[in-house]
């Protein structure tokens, strides 16, 4: 195969597979050479994930400590308010985050909580940083209410490859993912879709991943590589942990599959010393979560990141808007507080 890389949307598992199996230092070499014609090598996407809904969600994932079906020890907390949300945002734009992304453990948000997170989506925009919402399956009007007001991502992973999936999962289908991730794309708004490795899936469901998002018809403009992190009282607590050559080989695969997409060095960090974590980014993971937690699991804190990125010679990516005037927010917050005080908006901490 040729170094030099053109986007497709038309990649056989086989093909796939080949590259899995490329001697590592041809993988990485490929992956490089592609990523350095597509972006900055030495610079890195930055973001902040923050929950907003924590815990009690009625999903079977057996990966995730916030499913209200395992016993993980984790405190349940209701939606959090947007004043809280926006402090949160101004911490992670002073720490160096550019985008904000809020999580909340719902299977899929309820009319009732879109005025509280779209007001949450005006208020981070107005500090200048770019946002992201993963609230789970959306509907199109769904979607497009978060498209007008202004969302610029929208999360949802597909997990893992479609033959794999029933043994992670049995609460909603692949294709209720992939109609999700339609209606995101339909009302306008950039997708964020990944998927975890580790969990017990062998090499052809790795590639069975990433053939489902380089085979979409457009690349998802981030793509998040999670290792699996092992959490008590979950199904997959127990799992053996996967060999840290073979996460960096899918890093490789993700990059010279989907040349133009940011792919994301996601969870799992807390755990990969800083040479795995530089591997990563030879084979072209660009962007990264910045803090001290993913939703519910650990996650390096920023100095340790900052540190890296120093003696890797790595800057942030600079993100530029529009409007970046932190007025802008007083003053979403001003109109909010009207709203509540004319209950407008639901009570969300009730």
């Amino acid at each position: 195969m040729s170094v030099s890389q053109t986007v497709r949307h038309d990649w056989t598992r086989d093909q796939i597979l080949a590259l899995f199996n490329l001697p590592f230092n041809d993988l990485l070499f490929q992956a490089q050479t592609i990523h350095r014609q597509f972006f900055n090598p030495n610079e890195v996407q930055v973001s902040t994930l923050c929950s907003i809904k924590t815990g009690a969600c009625p999903e079977d994932c057996a990966y995730c400590p916030q499913s209200a079906r395992y016993d993980t020890g984790l405190e349940r907390e209701k939606l959090m308010a947007v004043e809280k949300v926006i402090e949160e945002a101004r911490a992670a734009k002073a720490s160096g985050a550019t985008r904000f992304c809020m999580g909340a453990a719902w299977r899929s948000p309820k009319d009732k909580d879109l005025p509280y997170v779209t007001s949450m989506v005006q208020g981070v925009k107005g500090l200048g940083l770019e946002t992201c919402m993963t609230l789970g399956m959306l509907s199109a009007d769904q979607a497009q209410t978060l498209a007008d007001a202004g969302l610029d991502y929208y999360n949802h992973n597909l997990d893992t490859s479609p033959e794999f999936y029933g043994e992670i999962i049995t609460t909603r289908t692949y294709q209720d993912r992939l109609e999700t991730l339609a209606n995101v794309r339909a009302a306008g708004m950039k997708v964020c879709c990944g998927g975890i490795v580790g969990m017990g899936e062998e090499v052809n469901d790795r590639a069975g991943l990433l053939q489902q998002l380089a085979n979409m018809p457009e690349h998802p403009e981030s793509v998040p590589i999670n290792m699996l992190v092992r959490v008590e009282g979950t199904p997959l607590a127990d799992e053996q942990e996967l060999d840290a050559f073979e996460f960096i080989r899918t890093i490789a695969v993700a990059r010279i599959l989907m040349p133009k997409s940011h792919v994301r060095l996601s969870a799992g960090r807390e755990e990969m010393n800083e040479q795995t974590q530089a591997l990563a980014f030879f084979a072209g993971a660009n962007s990264i979560f910045y803090g001290a937690k993913l939703l519910t699991t650990p996650n390096p804190e920023a100095d340790k990141d900052r540190q890296l990125f120093t003696k890797l010679g790595i800057q942030p990516e600079a993100y530029e808007v529009e409007h970046s005037d932190e007025a802008e927010a007083h003053a979403l917050l001003d109109r909010v507080q009207a709203a509540q005080q004319d209950k407008v908006f639901y009570n969300a901490a009730g």
